[in-house]
This record gives C-alpha cells, structure tokens and sequence, in this order.
C-alpha cells in the first residue's frame, strides 16, 4: 500500500516535471518507479496523475498525496536527522534524579555552561524527598543519579565528584557556637532539623547519634534549605547540613558550622549511571563538567 517512496515520488515528479527527472534526483530508474507508482494505482483503485502529452497532471487523488508527502516528508527526514544526532549523542534528554538535597544551587552552576555547550539536549532534575534512585536509574526513569550515598551494583557505575563535610548549623548566639567539635550527648536537649528523609538515610543519625545511643529531644522536618536556616538562625534548632552550604549562608543569616565529633564526618558525592549509557557523548560530558565544578564555584 502507500508507502514512503510513493510520497517521495509524487513530491518529486511535481518539483522535477516529469517521470525521468524525478527518477534521476531519487536515484532509481525511470522504469522501477514507474512499475512501483503502477502497482499502487491499482492497488488504490484510482489514478494518481493523467497524461496530457508528455506531461502529467495530478488527479483529485494525486494532489491528496501530494499535500501529504508535503507535510509526512518533512517530518520523517527530521525524525531521521534527529536519530542520526542521539546515534552520534548530540541529541538526547538528559534526566538528572537528586539524592543530594543541599545541592541545588550546585547543581544550578553545573546546569548553565552545560546547556550553553549542548544547546540540543534537554535537562530535567527529579528531586523528591522520598525518591529511590537506584530503581530510577535501572528503570530508565532518570539518566544521571547525584548522591552522597552510591550502591554499587551489576550494571551501574558510580563517579566521585567532590568531597564534603557534614557539619552541625547552630545560630551565631548558641552555646555550642565556635566550640572546636560537639559530642553526641549535646544534642539530646536540641530540636534537630533535618530534610524529610527517612532516619536511616540521615548520616547524623545513623554515622552519629545512633552509635552513642543518643536521639535529639525531637526531630523537626523541613523541605526548605532557606526555611531550615532561617529556623537555625532564629533559635528553633540545629541542623546538619554541608559545610560548604552553610558557609554561603554564614554572612547572611548568622549561622556558623560545627564539627561533628573530634574527627568529623567526611562525605563524597557522587554521580551515578547505567553502564551502557557510558558512551552516550552528551552524558558524558555532563559527568565531567561535575567533577570540574566544585560545590562553591563555576567550573574550572
């Protein structure tokens, strides 16, 4: 029945004027399309063009294909260009999904040369509280995983970026402010802010508080990084959260940080894929611009 080559021909015969022409520019002979615009005329059951002399004329039904191949043709050639260009990963989508909560504004420094360098690829971020990555990423829902908390596992493959860390955010005015580190036992008595994760997913708790038996006096949630900080600042709590954050915020909003115990907490971010995405060229080049662009400056 209709197929691509019919409504290539008929474009053509009517760019080109006539059966020869046409043949010529799409590289076939005069006779193969001549049998091929035959064989669908019967199988139509109506005529596509009428001979007057030596030149054709399209039929009512002729010119319906005509508008069709005028409007199909565009449509598949750059449906064909385009594949050509995610073939070569010029061209794609690229689903980034975050585990890092406090990495927004990172993320945002990543994401501007990133889409000045590849204007032909589309960016979208997942960023849900209760998002579980490693499903996302084997389940094709995201492309790029960003998290402090990799699980290397048959198929993925997870990249350092950069090192952090996690510190304690009190208000400029509280007793634990400018002390070298704090101990588990002082924060038994402190309304702890954090994001709403599950505890297990909280280092505070689980490389913390918990191995010392110590819990805060209540565990307050809060999406918002700017909210969570304006609470420190004001005295309704503490919270943990990057170093590097909370320095951007220290001037501003009169909150300092805290080390977490005598030797700290030292933490990692890492940038996660499928392993058979690993020569897509435009993931690619997203990874390296991460590990380029620290947490507290553009790119290198």
């Amino acid at each position: 029945m209709l197929e691509r080559i019919h409504l290539a021909v008929v474009r053509e015969v009517e760019k080109q004027g006539s059966l020869t022409a046409a043949a010529e520019a799409l590289h076939v002979t005069q006779s193969a399309l001549s049998h091929s615009m035959k064989k669908l005329e019967h199988q139509l059951g109506t005529d596509i063009w009428l001979r007057e002399g030596r030149s054709l004329r399209l039929t009512q039904a002729g010119q319906y294909v005509l508008a069709l191949a005028d409007r199909v043709l565009p449509q598949l050639e750059l449906a064909e260009q385009r594949l050509r260009q995610f073939a070569r990963g010029e061209r794609g989508a690229l689903r980034i999904g975050m585990e890092c909560h406090p990495c927004y504004q990172w993320l945002l420094r990543v994401v501007s040369p990133y889409l000045a360098a590849w204007p032909d690829v589309d960016v979208d971020v997942k960023q849900k509280f209760q998002f579980g990555g490693i499903g996302a990423l084997f389940g094709y829902e995201i492309d790029v995983l960003v998290t402090p908390d990799p699980l290397f596992k048959h198929g993925l493959m997870f990249e350092p970026v950069f090192a952090y860390e996690q510190v304690l955010v009190v208000a400029k005015d509280h007793p634990l402010a400018g002390t070298a580190y704090v101990r588990p036992r002082q924060i038994a008595n402190e309304v702890l802010i954090t994001y709403p994760v599950p505890v297990e997913r909280l280092d505070i708790y689980n490389q913390f508080l918990l191995p010392a038996g110590i819990t805060p006096k209540r565990h307050k949630m809060i999406e918002t990084t700017d909210i969570m900080l304006q609470m420190v600042a004001s005295g309704r709590g503490v919270a943990a959260l990057p170093r590097w954050l909370v320095q951007e915020y220290e001037n501003t909003l009169g909150v300092v940080p805290v080390q977490l115990g005598p030797r700290g907490i030292a933490k990692q971010i890492f940038v996660g894929t499928r392993e058979a995405d690993t020569g897509v060229s435009y993931l690619r080049a997203f990874i390296e611009l991460t590990r380029r662009t620290g947490p507290a400056g553009p790119p290198a």
